[in-house]
């Protein structure tokens, strides 16, 4: 515990000013985490870091996540999922000069990768692009489910809610989790009123939403953990594991509220 809230810490120290201050320097931070997290990726497939298929899949996640306005040098016409495409057509590619020691199979999780980590980092530019107080709406309801999930389950958790994937997970934490954030988070709606994009009704029920869907994307990186027989996804974040265990829920909770209208 005593790892973990140093970690937290120092990480606070650094990412907190940095979403604050937003633009190059924020969106440059969070191309550092797309890297790092698609590394994990690769960490898991037990791929080097340094080697063809890796840099093809760090060029495939950089073209879904860079801004196309920091490549002045690429004609304009080719976008970034033109470039994406190349790219994914290019491990694919791989497959035949490897003879297939390195194997469809691989350059799909690459490529599958690339997206998640890409598009998914990608949205928490936009957020932020959008305002600070709608990215730290989005950051409430995760550290809120989170904490409220892992309290209350310690306390009240009797019933698993994915056995299978994430032992430790219960209904009741799982309920409460997302019961504290709509609580909370209500309160500070209330409090930015020009975050609502609908009436009060709905973005009460938007967060809730939302609360699930970052709890949905929690057990996802569980399944990929537990498929691959890792603990983390990374080492990173002493105490925490990688960026992809301490961004899983944000890469479900930003897709979600892109599609509801919010960002």
């Amino acid at each position: 515990m005593k790892q973990r809230v140093i970690t937290a810490i120092v990480a606070l120290i650094i990412f907190i000013p940095l979403l604050i201050l937003g633009g190059t320097p924020f969106n440059l931070l969070v191309v550092a985490m797309g890297l790092i997290g698609m590394s994990e990726f690769l960490r898991m497939k037990k791929k080097l870091l340094v080697s063809p298929e890796a840099i093809i899949g760090f060029l495939a996640m950089a073209s879904l996540l860079i801004p196309k306005t920091w490549l002045d040098f690429i004609p304009e016409q080719v976008t970034n999922l033109g470039m994406f495409y190349f790219f994914s057509l290019c491990l694919l590619l791989y497959t035949v000069f490897s003879k297939n020691r390195f194997s469809f199979d691989d350059a799909g999780v690459l490529i599958l990768g690339s997206v998640y980590a890409g598009i998914g980092f990608g949205y928490m530019m936009h957020a932020r692009a959008v305002s600070l107080w709608m990215l730290l709406y989005a950051l409430l309801i995760v550290w809120l489910t989170d904490s409220g999930a892992y309290m209350i389950g310690r306390k009240l958790g009797k019933h698993k809610l994915a056995p299978h994937i994430s032992p430790n997970k219960t209904w009741e934490g799982s309920i409460g989790g997302s019961l504290v954030a709509v609580v909370v988070v209500s309160c500070y709606l209330y409090f930015f009123p020009e975050l609502h994009a609908y009436d009060s009704v709905t973005m009460i029920g938007l967060t809730l939403l939302y609360s699930v869907g970052g709890q949905l994307g929690d057990l996802v990186e569980s399944a990929f953990k537990r498929y691959y027989g890792v603990k983390d996804s990374g080492n990173i974040l002493p105490g925490h594991g990688g960026i992809l265990d301490r961004f899983d829920s944000l890469l479900f909770v930003l897709p979600l509220m892109h599609f509801t209208g919010l960002i």
